[in-house]
């Protein structure tokens, strides 16, 4: 689950995917592309008080291929460097790539980000740990102190950890993964990509940054919550305390999705109601463009990275446009642009090279494929998946399917945050994970996510926004989850959607806050 990006980037990274979560008061353009790196401000690193002892290196440029020898070292910082009003440092661990067999000799490498103030580079401050929506999206590439952020650094050392196969921490792209040509072997190196491993190598970092590995707080946002659950169930001993934004998981069955999908279709059924509601012209553009694809060789276009947008590709705009702040007018703004324009009279009608070029980059898949690869399994344990929200939309198909709505003059629905076996036909970047997606479907012997009964006597104190429309967390099922963590204190809002901590973070970040530290009485 993403907290989704706005388009004309590399969307959401929602957790799902968030899509990620930019810092709020980055530009939309800027926020989308990654950070350059720039050289370090300060001549050496600032030590911080308590810390172990770190080596020195220099910006990750050269530390990236370093850390690729055997010999590397555990952990290596960086120095400090800026941004406006912030001071940055990367750091690098060496970890294992399944750590239940550490000495197996396979390792992998995690980067996280250390933020601070301007100015508080050598204070005493307590960590906040930062997990990102998803999963396989990076954390925020700072350009100034805004949003939540900013709020966080008044008080906090924050830690953005680039969770693995992510970012630079050994990320899987499809080129990456080609290095491994057998999809069976793809599998066995994918399965070592869940939250499980997410939290271990978070317990691995903690014990070699934080000053006398003392506990630290976890911010979770959407999937970065769904870890943060995972962490309260195997390693509560390194929490001080969590907070939660959009993220709270379903607990229970060994495969959640079918659960999962049944409730996110009847809020993705509303939010589509909702959209045309607003943009009541939008029927007939999207009509006309099915009608197009449908009737074009092959059931669809060509896209420019040469795959093919057809009518079920079309509603996959849902994803991000339907459940992000400001995503309906985005969404609106984009179908606009979908033909192009008559220059010649009776020219022949064609859908636009902007249109097919911003759809690819509404999905994102192409640089960040973990999204579409291991989304079902985040809901798996010790049970397969079996393209649970293909089989749920077919309990629905007399809604979603987009031929059938254009004939009878219907709307056509937008999907929401599914992932369906056909986007490995019709993404490029996808298809030759193709055979990897359809295993990992299958797969059943996934390791446990949560314990419910460690969650039951929950001792970490815990604060979680829950959004009354999130259309990737459902609110019943987040309510559901919450009465089984003890202690946990909710803030039930429909003032923001899943996007609310990139929304308004600030005020997201200091109300949680509040309901820790006893400034929001109980009653």
């Amino acid at each position: 689950m993403s907290n989704r990006r706005p388009p004309g980037i590399a969307v959401a990274r929602l957790r799902c995917a968030a899509a990620a979560i930019a810092v709020a008061t980055a530009t939309p353009a800027a926020a989308a592309r990654p950070l350059r790196r720039q050289r370090a401000f300060l001549p050496v690193p600032v030590p911080v008080p308590g810390a172990a002892r770190l080596r020195r290196i220099p910006p990750l440029r050269a530390a990236a291929a370093a850390m690729s020898s055997s010999a590397r070292a555990e952990h290596e910082a960086g120095a400090w460097y800026a941004v406006p009003g912030l001071s940055l440092r990367d750091h690098l661990f060496a970890v294992p790539l399944d750590h239940s067999s550490p000495d197996s000799g396979a390792a992998i490498t995690v980067f996280a980000r250390e933020v601070v103030a301007a100015g508080k580079e050598d204070a005493a401050l307590p960590y906040l740990l930062y997990l990102q929506g998803g999963p396989g999206f990076e954390s925020p590439r700072p350009m100034e102190p805004g949003g939540w952020l900013k709020k966080a650094c008044e008080d906090y050392r924050v830690v953005l950890l680039d969770q693995r196969g992510t970012g630079l921490s050994t990320p899987l792209t499809p080129s990456s993964l080609s290095q491994i040509t057998s999809p069976a072997k793809q599998v066995e190196y994918l399965k070592h990509f869940r939250a499980d491993n997410i939290v271990k190598d978070a317990e691995f970092i903690r014990l070699r940054l934080v000053p006398d590995a003392k506990p630290w707080t976890v911010l979770g946002q959407s999937y970065g919550g769904f870890c943060a659950v995972t962490y309260l169930s195997f390693a509560p001993e390194g929490l001080k305390s969590v907070l939660l934004t959009g993220g709270l998981p379903p607990l229970g069955e060994p495969c959640t999705a079918q659960t999962v999908y049944r409730a996110c279709f009847k809020q993705v059924q509303q939010q589509n109601e909702k959209y045309y509601k607003r943009y009541p012209q939008d029927i007939q553009v999207v009509h006309d463009a099915v009608r197009y694809l449908s009737e074009s060789e092959g059931g669809g276009v060509v896209l420019p990275s040469g795959g093919r947008l057809t009518p079920k590709m079309l509603q996959c705009l849902g994803l991000s446009g339907l459940g992000s702040g400001g995503g309906f007018e985005r969404l609106h703004y984009l179908l606009e642009r979908v033909w192009d324009p008559v220059l010649v009279p009776g020219a022949k009608k064609s859908i636009s090279y902007y249109f097919l070029k911003e759809f690819e980059m509404w999905l994102g898949f192409d640089q960040n494929p973990l999204y579409a690869l291991l989304h079902e399994s985040i809901y798996c344990q010790g049970s397969s998946s079996k393209w649970s929200a293909e089989k749920v939309r077919g309990e629905y198909e007399s809604l979603f399917d987009p031929i059938k709505a254009t004939e009878e003059g219907r709307p056509v629905y937008f999907t929401g945050e599914m992932v369906f076996p056909c986007m490995f036909d019709e993404i490029h970047a996808l298809r030759d994970l193709k055979e990897a997606a359809h295993l990992l479907a299958e797969k059943e012997d996934w390791p446990p996510l949560y314990d419910v009964s460690k969650l039951n006597n929950n001792k970490v104190p815990v604060a979680a926004a829950v959004y009354y429309e999130d259309m990737y967390v459902n609110f019943n099922i987040a309510k559901e989850t919450a009465s089984q963590i003890a202690g946990i204190r909710l803030w039930v809002t429909n003032e923001y959607m899943h996007s609310g901590i990139r929304d308004g973070g600030p005020h997201v970040f200091e109300h949680l806050m509040g309901l820790l530290n006893g400034k929001k009485p109980l009653f």
